[in-house]
């Protein structure tokens, strides 16, 4: 039993027995009270008709007639006269029930009415004894009025006392329920401060409490800056601070391998003309301010742009992933242009070349780098600050406008052409912990079922994302209730700003619940950097329901995440590209192990995408992630037997 149930449990023990006690001690006094009175009062009527008896002169007719007035206009129970021989001369009775008293009152407190007694005499002689016994239902019905009477008063003094005590305890359970959920809080990886009591013992729990709080605080935030340190050193350019070859190589083919990724893409090359006369001429240091200045243009295109990010490829080569196909001519001019303004304020001799590649979705990536090669040296030929730009045609879609591609996207939603594929995610038991299952839309009648890279785009300009994301997790919902298995689906960023779609997956999973708890919703990490409240917002309103939150494509910006322990997230998906060759790369391997134990802490489970490769499984094993997907781990999984 919880203390304030025992301590509510004892103030109304406590109150009862108040309640009875005073009760009880009031109705023994009244009984008291008034049998004395009846005592008195029997001994007084004896004694008064004992003095008008002796006034009729021993004549017993007249002693009859007096003794009869007597008894009619009384309220007796019997009057007696007895002789000096103990013979009874006179005596009447009378049996009278109390009018408002209950049988069982008058059986639990008896009245006693004691006899009152006096001498009647004829001068000296003797005559015998009056005895008078007064009734006792009045006095029952009294008692009995005064106990409803006190009983009511009672209940009022016991309904305020349960107020007040009932004040007192949501006084003192308000600071014990935040310490509580404070406690909490920290079990599920979440630091959170409440407010000091008023109360003093709670005060000095609340402080020690809130001065944890903060002390693991500060030390999740030096453990996550020990994480953003690990992973520069593993996947960034020590001088620039932009992705090394290796990592901007692998963020490349992963990127083109996500059933979420572009539909096309560009990369745009820049190169520093002339590398090593700089250094010779201007010196090491001015070349770098170059390369530093160079770096930090092409970093404002990765803010505002998703899945945007640079790499440095080489001592002079730095390359530009942009999303989107159409953007690679565009880019590249207003690259060219703001380095010709900041450029030449280093030394008159620096300048860059710029290649451009449109690729298709389809593109091979060593096809598009060898294009964009060539695009450079073209650039390269043709003087300082020269772009050039090859283009690609990607398949499928072309010339087809916003319009249309909306009525294709509503029509197959409305039909039923979309199906889930099935990607598993399994454990380091070689267990399934559940299926990823995204979305594919057939938008050509008697056409392939695309990718979400083809159609995704379009349905979030078209603001389609939350319909579609009601119908994917739908499916997911009926794959479930069909063989059981855990499985889960990705929610756009875009749905988020739809403010009726967590209202409405809330009422759609409350009709499912158990399906409910087999459910794995995530997004991609730039959701949580960009709409943290509302992320938040939609766990606290799916988690109660047993549905798991988390974010994918993750690890690249994870610490620049504020209060990621406040987001509630059951797990985390570190991106293909950040564990690629963990096996094999001591700086990759001090990275995913840091991180995971950073997301340990915060009872966050650490899952890996994309790995292809036995040895690194085992490496992530060690590294402590909890489950892997990718290519082994469909190779891996065998499914059952229907």
């Amino acid at each position: 039993m919880s203390l304030i149930r025992q301590i509510r449990l004892l103030l109304l023990v406590v109150v009862l027995l108040a309640v009875t006690g005073s009760m009880a001690v009031h109705l023994v006094s009244a009984r008291e009270s008034l049998q004395t009175q009846i005592r008195v009062k029997n001994s007084d009527n004896a004694h008064a008709l004992a003095l008008a008896l002796s006034q009729q002169a021993g004549d017993q007719r007249l002693m009859e007639l007096a003794m009869a007035a007597q008894f009619d206009t009384g309220f007796y129970r019997s009057i007696r006269l007895v002789r000096t021989d103990g013979t009874v001369a006179f005596e009447r009775h009378a049996d009278t029930s109390p009018m408002e008293a209950p049988a069982w009152f008058i059986t639990v407190m008896p009245i006693a009415s004691e006899p009152g007694l006096a001498q009647v005499s004829d001068g000296w002689r003797a005559l015998g004894r009056v005895e008078v016994v007064s009734h006792t239902s009045y006095a029952h019905d009294e008692l009995w009025s005064a106990v409803l009477q006190d009983a009511g008063w009672m209940v009022l003094v016991a309904v305020g006392a349960v107020l007040l005590g009932g004040a007192v305890v949501h006084r003192i359970r308000r600071p014990l329920d935040a310490a509580v959920a404070q406690a909490q809080a920290l079990v599920e990886g979440r630091y959170v401060s409440i407010e000091e009591s008023r109360v003093p013992e709670l005060s000095r729990l609340t402080t020690a409490m809130n001065a944890m709080v903060q002390r693991v605080r500060v030390l999740f935030e030096s453990q996550a800056t020990q994480v953003e340190t690990l992973r520069r050193q593993a996947h960034a350019d020590p001088l620039t601070g932009v992705a090394h070859r290796a990592y901007f190589m692998e963020r490349l083919a992963a990127l083109a391998g996500r059933e979420d990724g572009a539909e096309g893409g560009a990369v745009v090359l820049v190169r520093l003309a002339d590398v090593a006369g700089l250094n010779m001429s201007l010196g090491r240091e001015t070349t770098d301010r170059a390369l530093m200045a160079i770096a930090r243009a092409l970093l404002a295109y990765p803010e505002r742009a998703p899945d945007c990010f640079v790499g440095r490829l080489n001592g002079s080569d730095f390359a530009l992933c942009l999303p989107y196909a159409d953007m690679a001519s565009e880019t590249a001019a207003s690259i060219a242009n703001g380095l010709r303004l900041s450029l030449p304020a280093i030394g008159p001799t620096v300048h860059v070349h710029l290649g451009a590649v449109s690729m298709p979705r389809d593109a091979t990536i060593g096809a598009s780098m060898s294009q964009v090669d060539l695009a450079l040296a073209r650039a390269e030929s043709r003087g300082p600050f020269a772009v050039e730009v090859v283009s690609e045609t990607a398949p499928g879609g072309a010339g087809r406008g916003e319009r249309a591609w909306r009525t294709h996207i509503l029509a197959a939603v409305a039909e039923g052409r979309t199906r889930l594929v099935e990607y598993p995610v399994i454990d380091r038991q070689g267990a399934l912990s559940h299926l990823e299952c995204p979305l594919r839309m057939q938008l050509d009648l008697g056409g392939a079922y695309d990718a979400a890279a083809r159609w995704l785009p379009l349905a979030v300009r078209s603001r389609l994302t939350a319909q579609v994301d009601s119908h994917a997790v739908r499916l997911v919902l009926s794959a479930i209730d069909a063989d059981g298995q855990p499985r889960g689906v990705n929610i756009a960023t875009a749905s988020l700003a739809d403010a009726a779609f967590a209202g409405h997956l809330r009422l759609m999973l409350q009709e499912t619940p158990r399906l409910a708890r087999c459910l794995w919703l995530e997004f991609n990490e730039s959701a949580a950097l960009e709409r943290f409240d509302v992320v938040q917002e939609f766990g606290r309103l799916l988690r109660p329901l047993g549905v798991r939150i988390g974010l994918e494509h993750a690890g690249e910006r994870l610490v620049q995440i504020e209060r990621l322990y406040e987001l509630g997230l059951d797990y985390v998906k570190l991106d293909a590209a950040l564990c690629a060759g963990v096996c094999g790369n001591g700086a990759v391997r001090d990275f995913v192990k840091t991180t995971a134990a950073l997301l340990h802490a915060l009872s966050m489970q650490v899952q890996a995408e994309g790995v292809r490769d036995g040895a690194d499984v085992e490496a992530l094993w060690a590294c402590g992630v909890d489950a892997v997907t990718g290519p082994w781990a469909s190779a891996a999984f065998k499914p059952p037997v229907q």
